[in-house]
């Protein structure tokens, strides 16, 4: 028999916090579960959802969470001043519960909710599910906001890292042969993270990749080929001013050259690439590509 109502789980994801919260609103303020069926555990009702969502918002305006508890539950001053926090939303699109969940724990600034919602998403589906559903959309929303309001620096740099750090425990293949593939970024390309996230989602495949960062020269590039020999080179180019062909075909004349080159990022869409050369369109395109083994 299906049981009514929400785990905590679903409950934090929703509102952007960690389970531990929302146990510590439960324990201090009597802001728990109330819906209960014989021999299963308490769930969240609609009616318990809405009181938290009431809290979190008083907290996210400056309320201390004591008098956030009185004020949802009825008990306090409403009208008590309060740090402005309107309009500061981030978007996400048609994305769901999860990502508006992390949208909101980044607002927050809140680096220990972010990590927990990243670390059950990454469990429960994978690095490139929680990439493409939870996280990207939740950086598109802030590069949004930026952009027309010069605002989330801040909540970008704190989100950025703790995915670079999400993302750094996933577990690698354990050591064996030389990894076959070879990561980077595009020369004086910066944004590091889906080359980090696709890095991750091959080690869940189970390939080891060696991984290089942002902003690798040409010349280093080519260095790096020359003396660890990957069978496939993968270069990430956010801007299309930095996805400049040759970094990669310079490649093929090293006298043992990848068997596969992989321009990734929506840096390359307007360059003229080569055939031969992998154009994925997602990361999860480029795990599939990665992962076939046909090089």
């Amino acid at each position: 028999m299906a049981v009514d109502g929400l785990t905590a789980g679903e409950v934090a994801r929703r509102l952007g916090v960690a389970v531990t919260t929302l146990r510590t609103w439960h324990q201090r303020y009597g802001l728990g579960p109330t819906g209960h069926a014989p021999g299963h555990h308490r769930r969240y009702t609609a009616d318990d959802l809405s009181l938290l969502e009431r809290m979190r918002q008083l907290i996210t305006r400056g309320v201390p969470p004591a008098q956030a508890a009185r004020q949802a539950l009825g008990a306090g001053d409403s009208a008590a001043p309060v740090r402005d926090g309107g309009g500061r939303a981030i978007s996400v699109g048609r994305y769901g519960a999860s990502a508006r969940g992390l949208a909101r724990a980044a607002l927050r600034l809140d680096a220990c909710a972010i990590a927990e919602l990243l670390d059950e998403a990454i469990t429960a589906a994978g690095v490139i599910s929680t990439w493409e559903e939870m996280i990207a959309p939740v950086l598109r929303g802030i590069g949004t906001r930026h952009a027309s309001t010069g605002t989330m620096i801040e909540v970008e740099h704190l989100l950025s890292g703790c995915v670079s750090a999400a993302l750094a425990v996933v577990p690698r293949p354990r050591a064996g042969d030389p990894p076959r593939v070879l990561l980077g970024c595009a020369d004086e390309e910066q944004h590091t993270l889906p080359v980090e996230a696709l890095a991750a989602g091959l080690a869940q495949s189970g390939l080891a990749v060696r991984q290089l960062g942002a902003r690798m020269p040409a010349r280093a590039l080519r260095e790096a080929v020359r003396r660890t020999g990957p069978a496939a080179v993968g270069l990430w180019a956010h801007a299309d001013r930095y996805a400049v062909p040759a970094q990669l075909l310079d490649l093929t004349e090293l006298p043992a050259p990848p068997s596969l080159l992989i321009a990734a990022g929506p840096g390359w869409d307007g360059a003229e690439l080569p055939v031969a050369v992998a154009r994925p369109q997602t990361l999860r395109e480029a795990v599939a590509i990665l992962t076939t083994g046909s090089y």
